[in-house]
C-alpha cells in the first residue's frame, strides 16, 4: 500500500525523533552499564545539575563510542592510549581547548568511578592530561554603568519592572548564579536583616547577605509586583513570570539585555557577567579574596583568583589615562 503525502510526513518525523538517542544505546552492553551507573553517580551522589549531568554523560558516550570501535567491549579496554587517541580526534574536529579539557575531565571522572566501583581494574584516566587552557578575562562592567543599569530599571512601577528591579538588584547585590536566583522561593530570604539562603553547585547551600537597595527592591516586588503575577499554581517562588510561574534562566537574561540596552557603552553580558561585575567591584572596594569566594559559592580559590586580573587590568588602564608621566 502506498502511503499518501500525511503518512510519509509522519514516518519522516518518526525517523527524525529516532536519531535523537541516549548515549548508552549502540554500545557494548558492559560499556552502557558503566555509563549509566555513571549518570546516576553524577546526578544522586554529586548532586550536579541537570545541564552537568547531560554534558558530563554526552562527553563519556562519545568516548565509549569510540572505545568500542577500537574494540572494547568492558571499561578495561578504554585505555590510556584509547583516551588519548579520543582526545586527539576531538581536537581534529575544531573543538576549541576549553571543550577538550571540558571533555577530559569528563573521561577522567568516569574511568574513576568505574575503578572505584569495580567496573574496571585500573583507572587508566589518572594519566590522562588536559590540553592547557588560556583563560579569557570576564566582560564586566564599570560601576558607573552598573549604577546606570539599575536606575534603568527602576523607572517604572509596573509588576513586571518591580520584578525587573528586583532581579538585577539581587543578582549584583549577590552575585548569585543565574540558576541559583530563579531557584530562589520566598522563605529563602530573611529580609529584616539582608540575608538569603542559596543552593549552589552540588546542592550546597550558603547564605549570602545583600544591601538595603536590593532589600527595598525585593520588598516593591513583594508588596506590589508579585501579587499582581501569581496563580494559584505559582507556590512559592520568588520571581513570577508573566503566566505566574516561576521565572526562567532565559528570561532573566532577557530582562538584562533589554535594560543593558540603555546603558550607552556597556560591554554585552549576560546574568553570568553581572556575577562577575560584583566579585571585581567586592575586590575594587576592598573586600578579601576569601570572602569573595565565600559569597560566590566558589570551591576552589582559582576559581576567585581569575577577577583579580579583572582589577589589575582596570587599575592598568585607569592609570594610564590619568597619570602625568604613564
Amino acid at each position: 500500500m502506498q502511503q499518501g503525502s500525511g503518512g510519509d510526513s509522519v514516518i519522516a518525523a518518526q525517523r527524525r525523533r529516532a536519531t535523537v538517542v541516549h548515549p548508552t544505546t549502540r554500545l557494548p552492553q558492559q560499556l552502557a552499564y558503566a555509563l549509566a551507573s555513571f549518570e546516576t553517580h553524577l546526578a544522586a551522589e554529586r548532586g550536579l545539575s541537570v545541564h552537568t549531568v547531560r554534558a558530563y554523560v554526552g562527553d563519556v558516550g562519545r568516548l565509549l563510542r569510540h572505545a568500542s570501535r577500537a574494540g572494547a567491549t568492558d571499561v578495561d579496554g578504554v585505555t590510556l592510549r584509547v583516551l588519548r587517541s579520543w582526545l586527539a580526534a576531538e581536537r581534529t574536529t575544531r573543538h576549541s581547548d576549553v571543550t577538550v579539557a571540558r571533555r577530559a575531565a569528563a573521561a577522567r571522572a568516569f574511568t574513576a568511578h568505574a575503578a572505584r566501583t569495580g567496573r574496571a581494574c585500573t583507572d587508566a584516566g589518572a594519566g590522562l592530561v588536559s590540553p592547557k587552557v588560556r583563560r579569557r578575562l570576564p566582560s564586566v562592567l564599570s560601576r558607573a554603568q552598573a549604577e546606570t543599569l539599575l536606575a534603568v530599571c527602576a523607572q517604572d512601577s509596573g509588576p513586571a519592572a518591580l520584578r525587573d528591579r528586583a532581579v538585577l538588584e539581587l543578582l549584583y547585590a549577590t552575585g548569585l548564579r543565574v540558576g541559583e536566583l530563579v531557584g530562589l522561593d520566598v522563605d529563602d530570604l530573611d529580609m529584616a536583616v539582608g540575608l538569603l539562603q542559596a543552593m549552589g553547585k552540588g546542592a550546597k547551600e550558603r547564605r549570602v547577605p545583600f544591601g538595603d537597595p536590593a532589600r527595598l527592591a525585593v520588598l516593591a516586588w513583594l508588596g506590589s509586583g508579585r501579587p499582581a503575577l501569581a496563580r494559584d499554581g505559582s507556590g512559592a517562588a520568588l520571581f513570577l513570570g508573566a503566566r505566574g510561574g516561576r521565572l526562567g534562566t532565559r528570561a532573566v537574561r532577557e530582562i538584562l539585555t533589554k535594560n543593558l540596552a540603555h546603558v550607552g557603552d556597556a560591554p554585552a553580558i549576560g546574568p553570568h557577567g553581572l556575577r562577575h561585575s560584583a566579585a571585581t567591584h567586592l575586590l575594587e572596594g576592598g573586600a578579601d579574596l576569601r570572602s569573595v569566594q565565600e559569597l560566590l559559592g566558589h570551591a576552589s580559590l582559582n576559581s576567585t583568583q581569575l577577577y583579580t586580573h579583572v582589577t589589575v587590568d582596570r587599575l592598568r588602564a585607569s592609570y594610564e589615562q590619568a597619570h602625568p608621566r604613564a
